[in-house]
């Protein structure tokens, strides 16, 4: 099977080239949402998945609220500097917007805050 599908109602296809090459969170925790108890649900899912192929270290949890502020800064970035290509005014008009930019500041100062926090903890198994 390719490693870029995972198959379970049907398949689902998922970017997991950076697991080979860094630490496997960095890009299992793209596949995170919700609030922390949801997150940490489905990263103890994912990770007992992950087992199945491959032993996860736990420390890499740590890596999730700072590669996630790495993400935001390197999206934005991306959008800048191709603002030249006439595309990117056209498909991304909201750049623009000063409603954009408000939210991306308060993103960036929750996200700030969160660097702050404990990261995520599985839940002990006794």
């Amino acid at each position: 099977m390719p490693a870029n599908i995972l198959w379970r109602d049907g398949p689902l296809f998922v970017d997991l080239d950076d697991a080979r090459n860094g630490p496997a969170i960095q890009d299992l925790w793209m596949l995170l949402n919700g609030d922390k108890a949801e997150q940490r649900m489905q990263l103890e899912t994912i990770i007992e998945a992950y087992e199945e192929v491959s032993e996860f270290d736990t420390a890499e949890i740590g890596l999730i609220e700072p590669l996630r502020a790495m993400r935001l800064v390197y999206y934005l970035a991306w959008l800048i500097r191709r603002w030249g290509d006439p595309a990117f005014p056209k498909n991304f008009p909201w750049l623009t917007g000063e409603d954009y930019w408000q939210r991306q500041t308060t993103t960036f100062i929750e996200q700030t805050k969160i660097l702050h926090e404990p990261p995520l903890q599985l839940t002990p198994m006794y």
